[in-house]
């Protein structure tokens, strides 16, 4: 691309080239205007800032900064556990990122890269929703309302410019990671209210990518002929699993979408085949896997082996992707007694794993090893529910001990405080919301599953002006259980908290333990599952 740059009088031209600018004093004060958009809007860019000095930039950023961090307020006994805290808070807003300018009316305009023009209205990127969409945006639900609603508008902007739905920008679509999951992006947002006018619109663009496969393999599913016709997407595909996991889940996605516009035969269709999970499940051995057309698994199973059907992971990190029916995934394990035994099998194993499927050991999976943690994959996106699977089952004091290990032994403050990957603010949201206490498995449900707080105090001030403020107490190393729960003064006995009861502020007292408090729980009492 030639770009003119203008140096005084003189003027430079280009292509691919760098500029270096010498200068004979000791300091220096330069300005410049940037856009992606012309040199016209450059200048407009620029002209706004004329007046402002140094010092100006400076308090500007603080400023914006402070507000956001303000946002939820921690208080604890030590001091590096807080910084931790601020340090993953700080990431969870770095993306995604505005990618639109104001115009001389000062209305939002930017640059659509696909048909390369410049348009009207908002568009964000630098965002892979396969990541974010676990916990970023459900914390954003919680805090930052306004943003989330602009970005949604965002998103439907793509939508409308290149025909699908966004996988992967970065700036426009790379097609990067299985699945749409940008459909839980907008299912959590339509439980909890959030834009109701986009969303007839949004819905019509998730059933697009559901029922339509593109010519552009960027977007939308890959697959998404077979996955019409066998319930699952065939062996022939890479990823196959995870592909099929994730469309299922979208499905259902789709369903709660659906139910929110009253589009009656959507939420029974797509809550259908929000089952086809059940296609790829073995029984025999427990995990999910790979079939070819004609419904046979494939051969040669080794349930450590990485990618080839499975995506970053092998099929431990791959086979509990069920988000939508975990009661109905432990019907198909053989029930409650077998499921825990799974799961204390993924926990209590050393951390191993074979490279075939990629022919070399990718970081994915030497930062699962170097935790030590088993084959729960914190380092990684799609084992950040693990722990919480303990819930399902009624035994959530099996998992409160691990969370909190998992919170004071793989995060710090430092540049390297991350167990793995921290993919633009995923893990720093998954830090976030295990030390408050709660985790969004499943986005789409509205609901939070309990887990083990780790602050003795925190007030997070919500988007509709409400304050809610979480105490745990007694907290030490040595009170590794939840022994009880008060939610306004009142024991809560359930495992899960709704959005809409979180929004109405109050207080929440954790009562800590040293050993476990077994409880017995009512069918009301468990998350939710379609089953």
């Amino acid at each position: 691309m030639r770009m003119p740059l203008n140096l005084g009088q003189q003027q430079a031209t280009g292509k691919n080239g760098t500029l270096l600018l010498s200068f004979t004093a000791k300091q220096q004060i330069v300005r410049f205007g940037t856009s992606f958009i012309s040199q016209t809007q450059a200048h407009l860019n620029l002209s706004r800032e004329k007046d402002l000095q140094p010092n100006d930039y400076l308090l500007q950023s603080q400023q914006l900064w402070q507000e956001l961090l303000q946002r939820i307020e921690i208080e604890h006994h030590d001091a590096q556990q807080v910084a931790t805290f601020y340090h993953n808070f700080y990431r969870t807003f770095l993306f995604p990122q505005t990618f639109y300018e104001r115009d001389e009316q000062n209305q939002a305009i930017h640059y659509d890269t696909l048909n390369k023009q410049v348009r009207s209205g908002v568009l964000y990127t630098n965002n892979g929703f396969w990541d974010t969409y676990k916990t970023v945006y459900p914390l954003y639900s919680l805090i930052a309302q306004e943003k989330y609603e602009e970005m949604l508008e965002g998103f439907l902007t793509s939508y409308k410019e290149t025909g699908f739905l966004p996988k992967w920008l970065s700036p426009d679509e790379r097609g990067l990671m299985p699945g749409t999951l940008i459909d839980a992006v907008i299912a959590d947002a339509a439980v909890k209210k959030l834009r109701p006018d986009l969303m007839p619109e949004l819905l019509e663009a998730m059933k697009k990518a559901a029922t339509i496969q593109s010519d552009n393999p960027n977007y939308g599913r890959q697959g998404t002929t077979d996955y019409l016709n066998y319930g699952y997407v065939p062996s022939s595909y890479h990823e196959s699993v995870n592909h099929t996991l994730d469309y299922a889940y979208s499905d259902f996605c789709i369903s709660q979408v659906a139910q929110t516009v009253g589009a009656t035969e959507d939420i029974n269709h797509y809550q259908q085949q929000a089952r086809n999970y059940q296609n790829i499940f073995d029984p025999i051995t427990g995990f999910m896997r790979a079939k070819d057309t004609q419904g046979v698994f494939r051969e040669d199973f080794l349930s450590i082996r990485w990618g080839k059907d499975y995506a970053e992971g092998s099929s431990w990190q791959s086979s509990f992707a069920v988000y939508q029916d975990f009661a109905g995934l432990i019907q198909q394990h053989g029930g409650a007694k077998v499921f825990e035994e799974k799961l204390i099998e993924l926990c209590n194993q050393a951390p191993t794993f074979n490279v075939e499927g990629y022919g070399f050991e990718i970081h994915e999976m030497s930062e699962m090893a170097a935790i030590e943690f088993g084959q729960l994959a914190i380092s990684n996106q799609p084992s950040f529910h693990y722990p919480f699977l303990f819930s399902y089952i009624g035994k959530p004091e099996m998992a409160q001990p691990l969370i909190k290990q998992l919170l004071t032994q793989t995060f710090h403050s430092g540049t390297d405080g991350y167990p793995g990957d921290e993919d633009n603010g995923s893990m720093s949201g998954w830090y976030i919301f295990n030390s408050l206490g709660f985790y969004p498995v499943t986005p789409g449900s509205g609901e939070y599953v309990l887990g083990m707080p780790l602050f003795d105090k925190a007030t997070l001030h919500l988007s509709n002006g409400h304050t809610l403020t979480i105490e745990s107490s007694p907290n030490y190393p040595q009170q590794q259980f939840l022994h009880r729960v008060m939610r306004n003064e009142q024991e809560y006995t359930k495992l899960f908290y709704r959005h809409e009861d979180l929004m109405t502020g109050g207080t929440i007292f954790n009562q800590l333990g040293i050993v476990p408090n077994a409880k017995t729980y009512q069918q009301e009492d468990y998350p939710f599952s379609l089953s």
